[in-house]
């Protein structure tokens, strides 16, 4: 059972994308250059969720707007919990990563055993973040709040059957769900145009875990996807690229094989992906993609942040004074975090109809309302979804989880 939140409890405070957070913590590698942080931005009802990424160049403020956008989509989806986020200045690909993740997860053991709910991000897959888990003895990475429950052994059998639930595709629940919602806020913007998903084309900025995801039930839908990038650059076919042929192609850092690239596909410039002529744009890579310098360069009609902090302030002002709206990422991206905490709150479990259908409904619904406001009143979707995120539903009790 979960302590409800409290006066001294930092979830209360108003305007949590706007306020200091609660906790900020930094960690240096005993073994390496490596260095990490922790950043709650606040608690609810005792508990911070959000995901631990690594990379080369990560910053403690990179780490603190990732933690602010977690706050925010918790208060969003009238999640009982607020925003943290985990991050570790480190090359995912150097072959003493593993053991790096492993004393960072060590170090900020306290917090993962008691307050803080991680999973997945960038650098980071979900069943690396498991296996550091269980050589800890914490089991799985929403520990903190599997301890808490009513009944922990079947909270976790839940848990563990709802990440590895099969979909078509070959793919499991846990690590489609988050690209499965960003395709549905792309295609709720069709539907507000009015426009069928076979009349709507989109490019894709990173085919990895979200990027992938959300490639994949695009085109399921009908959408064109005309171009994507992974870090090798751009790939382009004005007819549409065949996804599910690309992402057979992947290796596990999410770039495709251009060896095996089947034909009829332009190889470009990574950074040609922003201006591709396109009526959707999914920036699903690295934080602050869009930038000042490159924002002129964006031809849609929409851009759907699939990755964290996708678009700088800066930057998202200028496309909106162009009449270009920016889904935000706390919206936009946050049906991995919505349906995590639905599937530990017993609310969904390892049927992935269920948690497609109600993803799908949620996402389609907020996306509409926020659109209608671009629409008809000027006020962007960012704004809207603060509105949201000011005004949590309040805890007025325990939060069970079974």
């Amino acid at each position: 059972m979960l302590n409800p939140g409290t006066s001294a409890d930092p979830a209360v405070t108003p305007a949590n994308h706007r306020c200091e957070p609660y906790l900020r913590l930094h960690w240096t590698d005993s073994h390496t250059d490596a260095v990490g942080y922790l950043v709650v931005h606040n608690l609810r009802g005792g508990l911070a969720t959000g995901g631990t990424r690594m990379r080369a160049g990560c910053t403690l403020r990179e780490v603190e707007d990732l933690a602010r956008g977690m706050a925010n989509k918790t208060a969003t989806f009238d999640l009982p919990i607020g925003g943290a986020k985990g991050g570790i200045d480190f090359d995912p690909k150097d072959p003493r990563a593993v053991e790096v993740l492993e004393r960072f997860c060590e170090a900020m053991r306290p917090w993962l055993d008691t307050h803080w709910v991680t999973a997945e991000d960038l650098g980071v897959p979900q069943h690396l973040i498991d296996q550091v888990f269980e050589k800890l003895d914490l089991d799985q990475s929403y520990h903190a709040a599997i301890r808490r429950s009513a009944d922990p052994a079947a909270t976790l059998a839940r848990v563990r059957g709802g990440l590895n639930a099969a979909v078509d595709g070959g793919f499991l629940l846990g690590d489609v769900i988050g690209g499965f919602g960003v395709a549905h806020a792309c295609l709720a913007a069709a539907v507000q145009w009015g426009q069928a998903p076979a009349d709507t084309t989109a490019a894709i900025q990173g085919v990895g875990t979200m990027g992938g995801a959300a490639a994949y039930y695009l085109s399921e839908a009908g959408m064109k996807i005309t171009a994507v990038a992974d870090a090798a650059g751009t790939l382009y076919c004005p007819a549409g690229l065949d996804i599910p042929a690309l992402l057979e192609l992947r290796d596990g850092y999410g770039e495709i094989d251009r060896s095996r690239l089947p034909a009829g596909i332009e190889q470009m410039p990574r950074g040609d992906i922003v201006s591709a002529d396109v009526d959707i744009f999914v920036p699903a890579a690295i934080s602050y993609a869009i930038t000042p310098d490159n924002s002129f360069d964006i031809r849609a009609r929409v851009v759907v942040e699939a990755a964290n902090a996708a678009t700088t302030p800066e930057a998202e002002a200028m496309l909106a004074a162009r009449g270009i709206p920016v889904l935000p990422d706390f919206v936009a991206n946050a049906g991995a975090v919505a349906w995590a905490w639905w599937l530990l709150l017993g609310e969904v479990d390892d049927v992935p109809g269920t948690s497609f259908d109600r993803l799908r409904t949620t996402m389609h619904n907020k996306v509409a309302q926020m659109l209608s406001a671009w629409t008809d009143e000027g006020i962007t979707p960012r704004e809207i979804g603060h509105r949201w995120a000011d005004d949590p539903a309040p805890l007025t009790g325990p939060v069970v989880i079974p």
